[in-house]
This record gives structure tokens, sequence and C-alpha cells, in this order.
């Protein structure tokens, strides 16, 4: 078996995650893991297959060919290590052009691996102004204090509220 990422993008419409499941099942892969997002009127994703090495170019070619969605895919020769321990950092202030790299310049400056970042703006109740909004998964050492991240990630803003937890993947 071979490992494969596959990425898709295009218009939203139903039966896109269909067609790439259905793609998938009939080249004898395995649906190991996905993560979906809907994005200005545009669908986009990921998926983690492992396929048998002899379907691996048949798979490739037949995701090539979908209608309506981009898709690119990467063969993995050999599995990474396991990540360490992992914190989720969840971050909440009012929205301001360059808070995403005001935040992820201070996670590289703690060196820092994000694992995932998942942000978003919506409007404040009773502010009429945006809220960001953002939760990072971060792998971290065994021994990291997080207390100096959480002051640095506080000093981008006045008004940024930041918590920092253990990440526990159920």
């Amino acid at each position: 078996m071979q490992s494969l990422i596959i990425t898709i993008m295009g218009k939203d419409k139903p039966g896109l995650v269909d067609a790439l499941a259905k793609c998938v099942y009939r080249h004898d892969a395995n649906w190991l893991g996905s993560s979906f997002a809907h994005m200005a009127g545009h669908f986009t994703g990921f998926v983690e297959v492992h396929v048998p090495s002899e379907k691996h170019d048949e798979l490739v070619a037949a995701l090539n060919s979908l209608p309506d969605l981009t898709v690119q895919s990467v063969s993995i020769a050999e599995k990474t290590a396991p990540l360490h321990d992992t914190l989720a950092v969840e971050v909440m202030g009012n929205d301001k052009p360059g808070i995403v790299q005001e935040l992820t310049h201070i996670l590289n400056q703690f060196n820092l691996n994000i694992v995932s970042f998942d942000s978003r703006c919506e409007s404040a109740p009773n502010w009429g102004s945006l809220m960001f909004k953002a939760k990072a998964v971060i792998a971290v050492s065994e021994n990291f204090d997080d207390s100096a991240l959480q002051t640095a990630l506080e000093g981008i803003a006045n008004d940024l509220v930041v918590d920092i937890n253990t990440n526990q993947e159920d």
C-alpha cells in the first residue's frame, strides 16, 4: 500500500465528495482521513488514502479526470515521525489587517510547527465590527512552557483573548 495525499478545489455543488469517494473506492484505496471547507462559494479540502501500489497510477489518472474539480495528489514514500505533544491555541479579538501574519510570526519565533489552523471573521454583536477567531494546533516539545507564548500572543493587541490548552484528540 502507498499513501497518497489528495487536494481538491471546485465551485461548490452537491456531489463533489461523493465523486471523489467513488473514485477512491473503485481503485481499492482506503480513505484514511480528510478535512473539507467551504469558502467564498468554493469547496476545498484534502484526503489521505492508502492505495495498492499496482493501482496508484490508475487512481492518480482517474482523480485528474474528475469533472468540476481541480485535483492534485502527492505520493508519500514514507511516514514522518509522529508528533510529540500538541497544544490548542484559541485566539479571539477585533479583526485588523495583518493579524494572521502577527500570530504566525510569533509561533515562528518560538520555532513551533502549526499542525492545523482554522480562522474566520464574523460580525461582533452590538459592536458593528468584525471579530477575528482562530484556533491553531501546534506541535511543541515535551517540556514546552506556554506562558511566554501566551504573553507574546496577548501582546499583539490589548483586546486579544488567548486560550492555550493541551490538545486532546478524540
